[in-house]
């Protein structure tokens, strides 16, 4: 399930961040599409067998549906010249789930942060430290929203309680007389 996106600015590219069963996720097609062949980019990334070694790493400690197996036959394809992998080809080869793919108007190729990260790496060493930077700002924004929250509702709580109880200091125990 995917919900509401939420962008960051790296270099000039704005970045959607989706948040996709409790996790978020970095879209990798905004983040090369200030580059010149920005797609190619990605699928060059894909075809590196550092790469692969590393997405099925990532797979196997957060995914236990992970097909090895499949995954096996890719690795020793990887690094052949006629060697193609797309982020569709990865995930329906070996159900991953580090990487989305979508298509159409707003689709794109979009992975874990933790895979986002990495493919920072392969942009630019500056630019993953930048994406990390900004992804960070997101969370502590969204961290000081719900802390916000978290205060509003407890001096409501605080000052209801005064009122109840002020009421009945005021209202029932002034009324009772005690012999």
């Amino acid at each position: 399930m995917v919900s509401k996106k939420k962008q960051i600015i790296v270099e000039d590219s704005i970045i959607s961040v989706v948040n996709h069963n409790a996790e978020d996720y970095i879209s990798l097609t905004d983040m090369v599409k200030n580059i010149e062949s920005g797609n190619a980019v990605i699928e060059n990334w894909l075809r590196n067998k550092n790469t692969i070694e590393f997405l099925a790493i990532w797979e196997q400690l957060n995914n236990p549906n992970f097909n090895f197996l499949e995954f096996e036959e890719i690795r020793k394809e990887a690094g052949l010249n006629r060697f193609h992998l797309s982020a569709k080809k990865w995930i329906d080869t070996t159900n991953a789930i580090g990487i989305i793919a979508k298509a159409g108007r707003y689709g794109g190729t979009y992975a874990h942060k933790d895979i986002a990260f990495e493919f920072g790496t392969w942009i630019s060493p500056k630019f993953k430290l930048l994406l990390i930077k900004e992804f960070q700002r997101l969370k502590e924004i969204e961290s000081n929203k719900y802390n916000l929250e978290w205060d509003v509702k407890r001096i409501l709580s605080k000052i209801n309680y005064h009122i109840h109880t002020d009421a009945v200091k005021k209202h029932i125990i002034t009324q009772t007389k005690f012999f």
